[in-house]
């Protein structure tokens, strides 16, 4: 008697094990190629640890379809690879290429330290392959009337955008051990689910070969790390996700089908969005690294890591309950838990005060020079009453 989910079943343990087997080996490649990172202000970790982690996260997903391929030829099972209703006749093979693209974009910044436009070069490489492979959003429903958007020539840049998007909302999000992978292993899982429930075998197969890669990855990556994922995995992260979102991940094609993965990935979009207000409100470059994400703040308030990790888990969770919630109403309770969802994220996001600035700022006294300072430097203090002031200021002429 056939079980329907005895394949997917196989496809999660050969990701889970393959990840388990080659990350030790990771480690070793990373120590060689000198891919390791150094303790210093921006940094969590407090002794050197190498970070392709995601040369095991690869392997499980290799080693899932290649798992998927030999039941297909041999066991009887049902093929995996047919496109999405609008998604014309699919080239999977084009779409690897996009993968490998994306992996060895983020191999060559663990080794080399890319820089910024270079990296950008590589993830929109992979996210033309992915265009070129038929894998876009081309058409909008909107749920309450039913009605078709084409979005017809913008149909590529958008898609290409949103992939983009979603590789780096998980690339920076990859900041304390465990926290990256972990939300991915949860995301996935859900897309999984979502991705069986509306009939959608590739986004399954797909979903299921990360939950399980990224699962047997933490077992080195939970705290206290051995290895971190470094770019290699945090982008193939994303990329994976933003994939699966594309081949229709739920039950509608259309707005649903597009909000719902954005609220799985809604810790990595929050903690993206409120980088970027602190940085513009301090007049700080958008690319300045600092110490004001989620989980800065949350050890910040007194929690180690493995505590800030696990509450960040929590609530990504609660996202994910509220996603499959979402796919199984109609359209205004949908608007309900989406605005549920939302309001909760917000009330965090407060409490943390995601969008006060924590780099300011200073003109030294001696050289005259600009500089800017965090809350480990003295000057910060004075800097930030210095700002208060001019927030108040300006909020008091607007009134």
């Amino acid at each position: 008697m056939y079980r329907p989910w005895l394949p997917y079943l196989c496809l999660f343990v050969a990701a889970l094990l393959a990840a388990l087997v080659t990350t030790p080996l990771a480690r070793r490649v990373a120590w060689r190629l000198g891919a390791v990172d150094y303790p210093d202000k921006r940094r969590i970790n407090t002794r050197p640890i190498p970070r392709m982690g995601g040369i095991a996260v690869f392997t499980g997903i290799i080693a899932a379809l290649v798992v998927q391929y030999l039941g297909t030829k041999f066991l009887g099972w049902p093929m995996v690879l047919m496109p999405a209703p609008f998604l014309q006749n699919v080239n999977y093979k084009l779409l690897v290429c996009g993968f490998v693209a994306i992996f060895l974009t983020g191999v060559l910044d663990d080794v080399f330290q890319l820089k910024p436009l270079q990296k950008l070069l590589g993830q929109v490489i992979a996210s033309l392959l992915a265009v070129a492979s038929g894998v876009v959003i081309g058409v909008i429903v909107n749920p309450a009337t039913e009605g078709a958007f084409y979005l017809g020539i913008w149909t590529y840049p958008i898609t290409i955008v949103y992939l983009v998007a979603y590789v780096n909302i998980f690339n920076l999000i990859d900041g304390l051990d465990g926290l990256a992978s972990g939300l991915a292993c949860i995301a996935s899982f859900t897309m999984f689910i979502l991705s069986v429930m509306s009939g959608r075998t590739d986004a399954a197969a797909l979903a299921i070969a990360l939950s399980g890669a990224t699962l047997g990855f933490l077992r080195y990556n939970f705290n206290p790390a051995s290895i971190f994922l470094g770019d290699s995995g945090s982008l193939l992260l994303g990329y994976t996700l933003g994939i699966v979102s594309m081949l229709s991940v739920t039950r509608v094609a259309g707005l649903t089908t597009i909000i719902v993965p954005l609220v799985i990935a809604g810790i990595p979009i929050i903690d993206t969005f409120s980088a970027i207000v602190r940085r513009k409100r301090a007049h700080v470059s958008i690319g300045q690294a600092d110490r004001g994400h989620i989980h800065h703040r949350l050890i910040a308030e007194g929690f180690n890591q493995r505590q800030a990790v696990l509450i960040m888990y929590a609530w990504t969770a609660l996202l994910c309950l509220g996603t499959f919630l979402m796919t199984q109403v109609s359209v205004m309770p949908r608007i309900a838990i989406f605005a549920s969802l939302l309001i909760v994220s917000a009330l965090i996001a407060g409490k943390l005060h995601l969008f006060r600035p924590v780099l300011l700022h200073h003109t030294d006294p001696k050289t005259g020079d600009d500089e800017l300072v965090s809350p480990q430097d003295p000057e910060f203090v004075e800097e930030e009453e210095k700002f208060e002031e001019r927030q108040a200021k300006r909020l008091h002429r607007h009134h």
